[in-house]
């Protein structure tokens, strides 16, 4: 039967009880897809099913990095990249709030580049048409050679338009260092809980790395970006430069036609923030590029957990050992999270168990029951010494850039070793285990249970827990200069052997609003918001702000002014003073109109203003397009759907949104708050609190 199978070069028999446990290797890549294919013809599950009894890798530079052991950019530092970075500029045809390449009338205007080495250009659309400026980016591209290509939200718009635009002028997209041409594909990628489609495009020969997807990675675990625009991500990490150009993105089609050379230069600022954004996130992607068996694009674009079965199958491989097909899903218990405390705390301490579930896992030897080798607990140990190496490391460099590459390292074994839990429960993962994850979970509850019991003996009082770690107010007497570590000592004297408490942060006020939303003021006067109900996309933009007005007045002892700034937002739409782009709510179309008429006749969804307001328009649109609108009409509780109306119908001269509808809005803010603003200081949360009665006056 071997014989029979074409290209085949070896069949070398895998040790252990797994069911994967024979690995045949070929003469070419044809012949392992023809193999592939002859396994999916006999075998009766789908392709991607968990028990589906062959694996098949498609990235053939996977393959070749787990084979043959070998990581990217062996010597190099992040500095030794050559990187550049692209920024589109586009005008939108009359009529749209949005940009498309598949209608004729949008064109690219400008394309911005900057790179590491200090290369700074706009190719720009009011010197050249448009198949001429595409013609220009292939070649200043090929002829800076960059290593990776960044941009920020690149894969979901600057590409997409870039390939449409070009394919409509019969311009070749050559930027291979082979001179293949770009090259995309539909994929999806899970961050946390959020799954995020977008097309993948693959250069031959360089990385393309997006600072949007970066940053949605980023705030998994540090939870402190403002939003995941590039602008003010840029102002949080520090890189925006004083004199950067700022422009509306509704004014650009007048700016081309009135001051281009201001276009260009918002053009070339973004180029030059992305590169900026850039070489503060993609470090630590850069690092683990160095271990994991991916190459640098694949790491930024790979969710942690793929990332240890990717270490794990390499393990494997390389001690010829079977592995085992992924164990069907269970129940999971999860971490400790409780509110014991409503109101505003002054000061705050958060701290938190250092990895707290990698640290019970290397403590009590909780692994995968199918691991018979014990790779599983033998690589976290190695990375968690190797973490402990580099923050070491870091901290006594003797250059920045010493410095950069080595906590890039230490950042980067975090992420693994935090991921090997999540790894347990993972669907997909070979050597995942559900009881074992619920057992973690289990005794980290127990772990955070026993630090809130501490914190109450020791006189401190507890504000909320959220898995790992615990907000309180330290006891009264408590001196921050001279006893934070003399505290955190005593809290630590309780905790279990291989478990570490570390003080993670202090604030000079904490607002906690409810379970999982708070906000912090630090000590440098910034404020960070937590939590879906202070930041949720489905607010209106005056609502966030209204809402961050609120919050700041609060954490500074200042809540007897809340009801003058609630009034000062009734007063200003009772005069039509608020911008209509303040209370515009913006939606993406996720069907075609035809799918969503077809959902509407069949009673299986009810009638959104978006979707109305684009049949209404009587113009093509696609799904993915976007569109802004405001409600209209007179009094608070109208249907949306029926009064809802363009942005761009919205005029200066004959405004016409429903100030009564936006007030209620206000109003239903104060009403939330209310009770913080008239009661200062703490209380304890009540289960089923009453809705406070709304008040305009």
């Amino acid at each position: 039967m071997v014989a029979d199978i074409s290209g085949l070069v070896d069949l070398i028999p895998l040790e252990g009880k797994g069911a994967l446990r024979w690995l045949a290797r070929f003469e070419s890549w044809g012949y392992a897809v023809g193999a592939r294919d002859r396994c999916r013809e006999r075998s009766p599950l789908a392709p991607g099913a968990p028990e589906t009894p062959y694996l098949f890798l498609a990235d053939p530079m996977h393959q070749y990095l787990l084979m043959s052991g070998r990581t990217s950019f062996g010597g190099l530092t992040f500095g030794d990249l050559r990187r550049l970075a692209l920024d589109i500029e586009v005008v939108t045809t009359d009529g749209f709030e949005f940009p498309s390449a598949a209608r004729p009338g949008d064109r690219i205007v400008a394309v911005a580049l900057a790179d590491s080495t200090g290369f700074r250009q706009v190719i720009r659309g009011d010197h050249l048409d448009e198949a001429t400026l595409l013609g220009e980016c292939v070649r200043i591209v090929q002829e800076l050679d960059p290593d990776v290509i960044e941009g920020h939200n690149i894969f979901r718009f600057d590409l997409e338009y870039l390939e449409a635009r070009a394919r409509r002028y019969g311009v070749t997209l050559a930027w291979g260092r082979d001179g293949s041409q770009l090259a995309g594909r539909p994929a999806r990628l899970q961050i946390a809980e959020r799954g995020i489609g977008y097309r993948r495009y693959e250069v031959a020969g360089r990385h393309i790395i997006d600072t949007w997807i970066l940053a949605q990675l980023h705030d998994v675990g540090a939870r402190d970006l403002p939003g995941f625009g590039l602008k003010e991500i840029a102002r949080h990490l520090g890189v925006a430069a004083a004199d950067r150009t700022y422009v509306d993105a509704a004014a650009i089609p007048e700016l081309f036609r009135d001051d281009p050379d201001r276009l260009m230069a918002y053009a070339l600022d973004d180029a030059v923030e992305t590169l900026g954004v850039a070489g503060l996130l993609a470090p630590p992607v850069f690092a683990q590029a160095q271990l994991v068996p991916f190459d640098y694009q694949s790491t930024a674009l790979r969710g942690a957990a793929a990332k240890i079965d990717a270490l794990m199958l390499r393990e494997s491989l390389r001690h010829r050992h079977a592995v085992p097909l992924p164990g069907p899903p269970a129940h999971v218990g999860g971490g400790h999270v409780a509110l014991f405390q409503q109101g505003v705390a002054r000061p705050t301490l958060h701290v938190d168990v250092t990895s707290l579930y990698p640290s019970l896992m290397l403590a009590r030897g909780i692994g995968p029951a199918s691991d018979e080798a014990g790779f599983f607990l033998a690589l976290l140990h190695d990375l968690t010494e190797r973490r402990v190496t580099a923050k070491r490391l870091a901290r006594h460099a003797s250059t920045p850039l010493e410095r950069q590459h080595h906590g890039a390292l230490a950042q980067s074994f975090k992420i693994l070793i935090n991921a090997f839990y999540g790894y347990l429960a993972f669907s997909t993962g070979h050597w995942n285990d559900f009881a074992a994850a619920d057992r973690v979970t289990v005794e980290g509850r127990e772990v955070v249970t026993g630090i809130i019991d501490r914190l109450g003996a020791l006189g401190c009082v507890p504000l909320e827990a959220d898995t790992d770690g615990v907000y309180f107010v330290p006891p009264p007497d408590h001196r921050p200069d001279d006893d934070d570590d003399a505290l955190l000592e005593r809290i630590a004297a309780t905790l279990p052997d291989g478990i570490r408490l570390e003080l993670d942060g202090r604030y000079v006020a904490f607002l906690s609003y409810k379970l999982k939303t708070y906000a912090l003021l630090d000590e440098q006067g910034r404020v960070t918001l937590k939590g879906s109900g202070f930041r949720s996309r489905g607010l209106e933009p005056f609502q966030r702000r209204l809402i961050a007005e609120i919050v700041r007045l609060l954490l500074e002892s200042r809540g007897k002014e809340v009801r003058a700034v609630v009034d000062r937002w009734l007063e200003d739409f009772a005069r039509r003073r608020v911008p209509a782009r303040m209370f515009a709510r913006t939606e993406t179309l996720g069907d075609t109109l035809e799918a969503y008429r077809e959902k509407i006749a069949a009673g299986v969804r009810s009638p959104a203003a978006a979707y109305e307001l684009a049949t209404a328009a009587g113009r093509i649109w696609q799904p993915g397009d976007q569109i802004s609108y405001y409600v209209a009409g007179r009094g608070v509780n109208v249907t949306v759907n029926e009064q809802a109306r363009l942005l761009s119908e919205w005029s200066v001269e004959r405004p016409d949104e429903n100030v009564e509808y936006y007030q209620g809005k206000v109003a239903e803010i104060w009403a939330r708050f209310r009770p913080f603003a008239e009661n200062e200081g703490l209380r304890p949360p009540l289960d089923d609190e009453p809705s406070p009665q709304l008040d305009l006056f």
